[in-house]
């Protein structure tokens, strides 16, 4: 969706103008031209280019208007707007959230530390002014003096330039500092200085305002040097852009960072996740919420009048996403994220039209017009589910209206059954036929999903479906049936190593968890996550058919989540301090039982005349991983995974992480069981029966794993879908019989039938045996 369509033209915004523009001096070696992050109507530079160093006229008007306080009441109406003047040059754009659209999944790795900037300047800094010791000290003296000069000539001086932040906040006042790993800045002296700021009195944060954006100023008319980047680190983290009388100039702060070169991009990446790793996730929290807060407001503006024209500043969504970007490739680098993965949603998209903003992804890609579908971690799971389902929706339409346009044109009377993917089964022979119906109706996977069992009257209203999908995975996943293996002692399945002839059943296990996914039916599946991110390996079928599907690298990290006790063994091998060889004898070879039959694989070729050593055992470790991951099981899962593919070809998927697919085939497992209760629908009972008071006194007081068996109990799944437990469309029913009965679920329908009981002691007594010896199968 076009940002100049969300919101509507405030007043005419107050102008600081800079002086008459210069050229570069210098210029910058040939770079590989990229889309600019404005959207199309904007133009390529969208009002803001480099200008030249000069004063900033009617700079006391522009003060006036971004301090907190606005003091003048003729400037509450009259926002600060920056415009400097257009001249030639503009950086060009790097590609700092690739397409996800692309073939394969780009490793979030891409960030590496061998990547390097290239050479540039060496800035001359000044002297630093005062240490951190000397800064505290000042602070505390206005305490008992109230004279604030010491501080206010410490932030005037740190705050005027690129080169006097960097040499305030130097750790070594001595050493050079411009390692990717590290950025040489006192990060706890920043964090004093920015908490302190907050606290002082308003003239203060005005001279750091004022000093920002002469800075701003001066670096985007000059060229660039070392400090540039440690300048704009330390920039971003101002606690004072929380204020949207600031946004205008955050705004063009968030413009110069988004538009620096790709190496600089690097360098800002392994800095935000050196320091926040060591220091304060709760700092990385808060610029992270910064960001989203500032793309909030300026799609949906408390007072319009706060901010320029939307068509003047197009720029400001798509810059702050780039940057959000570097945030979000930097919390994905640590082994363990700073912070989940869904405190990057913003939840304020949820409510703007994403299926515009889908197609306009679809149709341009990564090119001039902007698409939050771009940067598709900043989309909530529901907001993603919503785009999914109605790309399901069209195609179903498109393939129901094909059917029907093909047998009016072959004069053919229309059969409204052809509407849909019509799956006739027996009971007796639920897994063969699905199977073939499945495979007779390839091309109509696409339809919506109608389901009959053979001999029973019956019309579909959505039960049959969930209880034809119930049945089929419980029986697919049965150890006895031989295609998985349950590990207790990671409660999840994996695929089974043995060979076959035919691995069609896989295939029907991927489509079930496709057609899963394309009708909004959560399964009671138990995969561990390296399975969806194979799933997405690559997250669209490739069109050359020798590429290999399914394969990621994998770690032991992986391998834990499935065989911890190997996992174990094997964590134990690398951290072995005696001789490896000697001592655990092993060579690049291994073993694996098939029907009674032990068989060796080598993990190399001539693996077993290689010793395992010292020196080879990560080597060891990685290729054992991923033959067991991999390897092994590849015909298994490549069937698997295009099964799945061939009902879920859709460019939406490709929006998913591993982690948000797994919720959409299992719903999410963090239960809310209040939320459970105002949602719940009541047939024979009323909310305020004494009955069903007891019923919900009693759950609310479960522990974790019964609140789990209740769910399972009732719904076949003790996860929750997407939308939340008012998707579950949850009813308790009133069951006519003795009190001496067990309450009775009907799984299909989420309902859970219960005898009026007399006595809270009872219903409970009755309700956990009735749970704690059940399936998810009530009488049907």
């Amino acid at each position: 969706m076009s940002e100049a369509g969300r919101v509507p033209s405030p007043a005419t915004p107050l102008v600081v103008a800079a002086a008459a523009p210069e050229e570069r001096k210098g210029k910058e070696p040939e770079r590989e031209k990229l889309p600019p992050i404005v959207s199309a109507g904007a133009g390529a530079t969208a009002g803001l280019d480099r200008g030249a160093k000069g004063q900033i006229s009617t700079f006391s008007s522009f003060i006036s208007a971004i301090s907190p306080k606005k003091e003048a009441a003729e400037n509450r109406s009259s926002p600060a707007h920056l415009v400097f003047p257009n001249i030639k040059n503009v950086r060009d754009q790097p590609p700092i959230c690739l397409d996800v659209r692309q073939k394969q999944r780009v490793s979030m790795d891409a960030s590496s530390s061998e990547m390097k900037a290239p050479v540039l300047p060496e800035p001359i800094l000044p002297i630093q002014p005062k240490t951190m010791k000397d800064f505290q000290e000042d602070v505390e003296k206005v305490k008992s003096s109230g004279d604030w000069k010491a501080v206010h000539d410490f932030y005037l001086t740190t705050f005027d330039s690129f080169p006097e932040l960097n040499a305030a906040f130097k750790k070594d006042a001595t050493a050079s500092f411009n390692t990717i790993e590290d950025s040489g800045i006192n990060a706890k002296f920043v964090n004093a200085v920015y908490d302190t700021l907050l606290n002082t009195p308003q003239d203060i944060q005005k001279t750091v305002l004022k000093g920002i954006i002469n800075s701003l100023l001066r670096e985007w008319k000059g060229p660039r040097t070392k400090d540039d980047l440690r300048a704009y680190f330390i920039l971003l983290q101002n606690p004072q852009f929380n204020n949207t009388s600031t946004y205008v100039i955050y705004a063009h702060l968030l413009r110069q960072i988004a538009t620096l070169v790709e190496a600089d991009h690097h360098f800002l990446v392994h800095w935000f996740k050196k320091q926040y790793s060591r220091l304060s996730q709760k700092r990385f929290k808060q610029l992270v919420e910064r960001l989203l807060q500032f793309i909030s407001l300026r799609l949906f503006p408390a007072k319009p009048e706060e901010f320029p024209p939307i068509t003047k500043c197009s720029w400001w969504i798509p810059s702050a996403a780039k940057v959000l970007a570097l945030l979000n490739t930097a919390n994905n680098l640590v082994h363990l994220p700073l912070i989940p993965y869904t405190d990057f949603y913003n939840s304020t998209l949820d409510h703007i039209d994403l299926m515009e903003e889908y197609h306009t992804w679809q149709n341009f890609g990564n090119s001039h017009r902007f698409s939050f579908c771009q940067y598709p971690f900043v989309i909530s799971i529901a907001a993603k589910k919503i785009i999914i389902q109605r790309d399901s929706e069209q195609q179903m339409i498109n393939i129901a209206r094909q059917s029907l346009v093909d047998k009016v044109s072959r004069r053919q009377r229309p059969d409204m059954n052809m509407l849909f993917l019509n799956m006739k089964v027996r009971r007796t022979h639920l897994v063969s036929d699905s199977l073939d119906e499945l495979t007779r109706k390839r091309a109509d996977l696409k339809k919506k999903l109608k389901v009959t069992f053979v001999g029973e009257a019956g019309l579909d209203m959505g039960g049959l479906t969930k209880e034809w999908f119930l049945l089929l995975i419980r029986q697919i996943f049965h150890p006895d049936y031989g295609m998985f293996t349950y590990h207790k002692d990671s409660h999840c399945h994996w695929f089974s190593s043995f060979k076959c002839d035919n691995y069609s059943e896989f295939r029907l296990v991927g489509i079930l968890m496709g057609l899963a996914v394309y009708n909004s039916i959560t399964l009671d599946i138990r995969f561990p996550p390296c399975c969806y991110k194979k799933l997405l390996s690559p997250p669209i079928i490739p069109s050359d058919q020798n590429i290999p599907v399914g394969i990621c690298s994998v770690t032991v990290d992986d391998l834990c989540q499935i065989m911890p006790e190997l996992a174990h063994g094997l964590s134990e091998l690398l951290s072995h301090e005696g001789n490896v060889e000697e001592d655990f004898y092993s060579t690049f070879q291994v073993f694996q039982e098939e029907f009674g039959i032990i068989k060796s694989y080598n993990l190399k070729p001539g693996g077993d005349k290689i010793s395992v050593t010292n020196q080879n055992r990560k080597e060891y470790v990685q290729l054992y991983t991923d033959f067991l991951l991999n390897k092994s099981i590849y015909k298994q899962f490549a069937a698997f995974y295009y099964g799945f593919h061939s009902v879920c070809a859709s460019n939406a998927l490709m929006l998913l992480r591993p982690e948000e697919v797994e919720i959409l085939v299992c719903g999410s497992p963090d239960l809310d069981m209040h939320a459970l209760q105002r949602s719940t629908q009541y047939d024979g009972y009323a909310k305020t029966d004494l009955t069903i008071k007891y019923f919900w006194d009693v759950v609310l007081g479960f522990p974790l794993d019964l609140q789990k068996k209740l769910l399972h109990f009732t719904t076949g799944s003790d996860r929750v879908p997407v939308g939340g437990m008012a998707d579950l469309n949850f009813k308790i029913s009133k069951n006519e019989t003795s009190t001496n009965w067990l309450p009775v679920a009907h799984t299909c329908f989420n309902q859970l039938c219960l005898p009026p009981y007399k006595s809270k002691k009872d219903l409970k007594q009755k309700l956990i045996i009735g749970i704690s010896n059940s399936e998810g199968f009530g009488l049907e």
